[in-house]
């Protein structure tokens, strides 16, 4: 396929979304590390404070006590999901829009933990939500695109699903 039919007539075009949305992940990064100390936190609203953490594990610290080899691991998950993210995304027709906006999300956020495993074998979270007492995981950027990625994933499994399921009945 050549280079401008890949980015006119497949979910290519959406490929802006992972470039954004990478950008605000690894600029926020940037900015949580050269503002706080490990550990600091700087409250913003009653529910949700920034707060710097190092996560050498993957969602909800999973593996994080491990002895390092974890690192490698996740790595090699990040870069392999990455691969499967951009493939799906140029295999995907410009017409399926939701798909290929889902995919661009979560592209976006595989590659922004990705670089944060490969440089310091840590991912680097900030976002902390709270109410009464009981806190939410400390999170990041790419972790929140990855979430709205499979969100619209799902949404478009049932749109597409219903789609199928007339088009099947149309044709009996």
């Amino acid at each position: 396929m050549k280079m401008n039919k890949l980015f006119t007539e497949t979910g290519f075009k959406w490929l802006w979304i992972t470039i954004v949305f990478l950008i605000i992940d690894q600029v926020s990064k940037y900015l949580v590390v050269n503002s706080f100390s490990l550990g600091e936190s700087m409250n913003i609203l009653p529910f949700f404070d920034l707060r710097y953490v190092q996560n050498p594990g993957a969602a909800f610290s999973f593996l994080a006590d491990q002895d390092g080899w974890q690192r490698w691991f996740f790595t090699a998950i990040a870069a392999i999901a990455s691969v499967v993210f951009l493939v799906w995304l140029a295999k995907t027709p410009k017409n399926n829009a939701l798909l290929a906006i889902a995919l661009a999300f979560m592209l976006s956020g595989a590659m922004g933990n990705l670089i944060d495993r490969a440089l310091f074998g840590y991912v680097i979270d900030m976002l902390d939500f709270h109410i009464a007492g009981y806190s939410w995981p400390v999170f990041n950027i790419a972790d929140s695109a990855i979430f709205i990625g499979a969100a619209l994933m799902i949404l478009d499994s049932f749109k597409n699903g219903d789609s199928k399921k007339k088009a099947e009945k149309e044709q009996s």
